[in-house]
């Protein structure tokens, strides 16, 4: 026994002398791990040769662990994705930072590698910016317009910006730069009117994007969230760009203590409008100049300031309109002569400074204060003379007879609208141990809005004032309003990341709680949420996705208008201050597979979701103006299933096809059962790239989306009366790009060419098959007061050319 016992004290002194060192010192390794791009990598795991200690990267590729001195030391640093990394510590005496740079794992396939993908748990997706010098895209190279090609998102309106998340419209997404929320103006009616997206891509560094379950730090909207962050310049860089459609400069430097970034813009898609149905004189002229500055006042503190001027001009005299549309056994056609004009002017500023303090490794702070203003004037005066007449099969144009209808419209608007929004904040985010991370929020808005709208509309069929009484002239339709809005909003949120390992595998939890006020309705919401990512140890190409939660919608100004009709019958838009925020509950599972096939990496992506929806405020939507009634009055779901297959088609270019199903219902007020206006039901989205043969310089870059017809109304009428479908949405887009100069060639040794980093030439062919597609309709008005549709058809076929250079 005692034998025994000698031998087992001596064990447990070797053991002790093993764990914890001779002198029982430790010392703290510590540092990030990047990227070939120097991009933050999250989830790598570190650890110490041949024992049982250490530990994994943050979000922001932070790693700590603590080990013995004395002797050397082996870290192994390894990840999904990447080709694993030893770095030797020959003797370690005291703490010590140690940065490590990961390359991408990849399998040589003749000339071209092929990369692995990233690993993500939560519920953002990364996407690319740099892809979008050369997507063949109308609106002129937006981060929306790439978006719209990824699963549970649809867009029916190759001119606007804006797009529809699983069954939600426009006005539920929400959208961030540097933390900072964004905002659009509101008398947009039309993609014609829209402009450039707030989003400079040139001055952009990381995009993420999610579809659903997005953590409580994400303010208050029901579909979607889009995060942008603008990148810091190390040196003098930029670009610029021209082509039919406008053009971009964007020009950043860095002098040490302080960077800037200044990005310039310009649209005119006066030519892609020449091809739509009505013969005008268009003139849109689109200008948007944005400046992002950093300034390090001393080492842990640091000032930024974003700011952004926007105007956009739309001028428009129409001349004459045709358009032919039923079907092959009953056409149609519909002519108009126009006289009157229309002139448009949104002006748009916005300012933001931030001053961020960094207390150490683990804990940051800081405070964002904000102002927007809103400057938009819509007028129109514009007569018509309109005749629709029925042919018979088989005939042209030109053989067209059988008048069926003669009548003509006036249309009028004065409208104008001042918005200021001012947003003070404080943040925070603390690492509480490895696996721990806090992050906290408080919030405070205050908003004044003007409103002052005149518009009327009035037809006459066959000579007949419409809507016709016999006793007295009326006008179809008419809007009055003028308004004031002075409201203040306050929010916080505070949520905690937790990531920790067991015998089963990786598991990453983010809970948190959002909650707000506003003094105009004096509504308190609480949000809570929360999303957990697992990655087995039996199989770490899989990742499995949950996410739940409540989010709230709080009402802003187009939200709160009601129409009430005054004595005379005009048209009156009051302001409801009862009407609360709507809910949607979200239920999210899905996943990531990786795979490797044809000797290439693919994944594949899933995810099922079903949103509860209560409180629902219904609305019409036209072109890209939604009317809401004004009411909590509706009630009711959207459910889906969406997928992506992501991977390397072709050797060294990434492709992706999604496929997403869905369907939506509406209740509204308890008898009305109709589908959400964005019941897209099916979207098919395509983004596809390749190579020449044998000339990689030489690229094609393709955008397909196949969807289905979205529910519209009868103008004014409401989903009381009557809807049906318009027909699918159908439209390829191909870019033909090749670069001129860049890399190591021979010309760029020029004196000329030194400064350029790379030269693209491209070519692009806008809606390829020329489909006419349906976007909204223009309501004929018999003298029986029954109306009739006739289709306004997107953008036909057009050809656009663009070069841009980067140094």
């Amino acid at each position: 026994m005692k034998v025994r016992a000698i031998i087992m004290a001596l064990v447990c002194v070797s053991l002790h002398a093993s764990l914890f060192g001779q002198d029982g010192k430790r010392a703290k390794i510590f540092g990030n791990v990047r990227d070939s791009e120097g991009n933050p990598v999250e989830l790598v795991n570190i650890s110490v040769k041949g024992t049982v200690i250490g530990t994994a990267t943050n979000e922001k590729g932070y790693y700590s662990l603590s080990v013995n001195t004395g002797d050397s030391v082996v870290l192994v640093f390894s990840c999904l994705g990447y080709n694993k990394a030893e770095r030797i510590i020959p003797e370690l005496s005291q703490d010590m930072r140690l940065n490590v740079k990961m390359s991408y794992m990849s399998f040589e396939l003749g000339e071209v590698s092929v990369t692995a993908h990233r690993v993500r748990m939560d519920m953002m997706e990364a996407l690319d910016a740099g892809r979008l010098k050369i997507l063949p895209d109308p609106a002129g190279g937006s981060i929306e317009s790439l978006i719209v090609t990824y699963a549970g998102v649809s867009s029916n309106n190759e001119l606007s910006s804006q797009y529809s998340v699983r069954g939600g419209n426009y006005d539920e997404n929400i959208v961030y730069v540097n933390g900072l929320e964004v905002f659009r103006p509101f008398l947009i009616r039309s993609g014609q009117q829209e402009g450039l997206s707030f989003i400079n891509p040139e001055m952009t560094e990381n995009v993420q994007f999610s579809a659903g379950g997005f953590e409580a730090r994400y303010g208050d909207k029901m579909s979607s969230v889009l995060d942008i962050t603008y990148k810091k310049p190390e040196g003098l860089e930029g670009s610029a760009g021209v082509s039919l459609m406008g053009a971009n400069a964007y020009v950043g430097s860095s002098t040490g203590r302080f960077t800037q970034m200044t990005g310039l813009r310009y649209k005119t898609n006066r030519s892609l409008l020449g091809t739509l149905d009505t013969d005008a004189e268009y003139d849109p002229d689109y200008t948007d100049l944005q400046t992002y500055m950093t300034y390090r006042l001393a080492p842990k503190l640091e000032a930024d300031f974003l700011g952004n001027l926007s105007i956009n001009n739309y001028n428009f005299i129409p001349h004459s309109r045709e358009t032919l549309y039923g079907t092959a056994r009953n056409p149609r056609t519909f002519r108009v002569f126009f006289d009157g004009k229309e002139r448009d002017r949104f002006l748009t500023m916005f300012g933001a400074m931030t001053l961020k303090y960094t207390q150490n490794e683990n804990v940051q702070y800081g405070i964002r204060a904000s102002a927007f203003n809103s400057r938009e004037e819509e007028s129109y005066d514009i007569t018509g003379v309109y005749d629709q007449r029925i042919a018979e099969a088989g005939t042209t144009t030109e053989e067209i007879i059988s008048p069926l209808d003669v009548g003509g419209y006036h249309e009028h608007a004065r409208n104008r609208l001042n918005s200021n929004v001012v947003n003070m904040g404080f943040f925070g985010t603390a690492k509480i141990n490895a696996a721990n991370t806090l992050k906290f929020g408080v919030n405070a808005q205050y908003e004044h809005i003007i409103d002052r709208i005149s518009e009327w509309e009035s037809r006459d069929s066959s000579g007949y004032s419409l809507p016709q009484t016999g006793a007295t002239v009326n006008v179809v339709s008419n809007l009055f309003s003028d308004n004031k809005l002075e409201s203040r909003r306050y929010s916080a949120y505070v949520q905690d990341v937790f990531k920790f390992r067991t015998g089963r595998g990786l598991y990453s939890i983010t809970g948190g709680l959002r909650a707000g006020y506003w003094d105009y309705n004096n509504e308190l919401i609480v949000s809570p949420r929360l999303s957990a990512g697992f990655i087995p140890n039996s199989n770490q190409n899989l990742t499995l996705r949950f996410a739940a939660g409540f989010y709230y919608q709080p009402p802003f100004y187009k939200e709160l208008r009601i129409t009430e009709q005054d004595a005379s019958g005009n048209n009156i838009i009051k302001l409801n201050g009862k009407l609360k925020s709507q809910r949607s509950t979200h239920f999210i599972a899905g996943g990531d597979y990786t795979f490797r096939a044809v000797r290439r990496n693919f994944k594949f992506t899933s995810e099922l979701y079903y949103k509860k929806l209560d409180a629902i405020n219904p609305y019409t939507v036209d072109n890209v103006k939604i009317r809401y009634y004004g009411e909590n009055c509706a009630k009711g779901y959207a459910m889906g299933i969406d997928m992506k297959f992501f991977g390397e088609f072709v050797p060294g270019a990434d492709s992706w096809l999604s496929v997403s199903l869905m369907r939506s219902r509406q209740t509204i007020n308890g008898t009305v059962h109709a589908p959400m206006p964005n019941d897209q039901q099916y979207n098919i989205s395509l983004y596809f790239q390749d190579y020449f043969p044998g000339n990689r310089r030489a690229m094609i870059n393709l955008k397909g989306v196949l969807s289905g017809g979205l529910p519209v109304t009868v103008p004014h009428k409401g989903w009381e009366s009557f809807w049906h479908r318009t027909p699918p949405y159908r439209r390829v887009d191909i870019g033909f790009s090749y670069q001129i100069a860049g890399g190591k060639d021979a010309i760029m040794d020029r004196p000329f060419f030194s400064n350029f980093k790379n030269i693209w030439l491209g070519v692009d062919v806008f809606n390829l098959f020329d489909i006419s597609n349906t976007n909204s309709y223009y309501w004929i008005t018999d003298a029986y007061n029954q109306q009739h549709p006739v289709p306004n058809y997107l953008t036909g076929r057009q050809l656009n050319l663009r070069i841009s250079v980067d140094f």
